[in-house]
């Protein structure tokens, strides 16, 4: 049996990690938006800028993203290993 992965949201990654998307909370509404600019459960995503306030930029199948602090908090993701 595999060992349990440990999920973080996209806020408290790094800038230069990457993860593998688990689970998107906030609702139908945020999770069809979020879908429709290609971030989905197990997509590819990569942490670019992380200032720690204001926005997070993430590159998301060759798609550069802006999420607002509200927005990646309920996006968890499977860090990825030297992805």
């Amino acid at each position: 049996m595999a060992p349990k992965r440990h999920l973080a949201s996209l806020d408290q990654l790094a800038p230069g990690s990457s993860g593998i998307v688990r689970r998107l909370g906030g609702g139908k509404e945020l999770a069809s938006r979020l879908a429709a600019m290609g971030l989905s459960i197990g997509s590819l995503v990569k942490v670019l800028q992380n200032p720690g306030h204001g926005p997070l930029l993430v590159l998301v199948r060759d798609t550069r993203i802006a999420l607002g602090r509200g927005e990646a908090p309920k996006v968890l993701v499977e860090e990825a290993d030297g992805a």
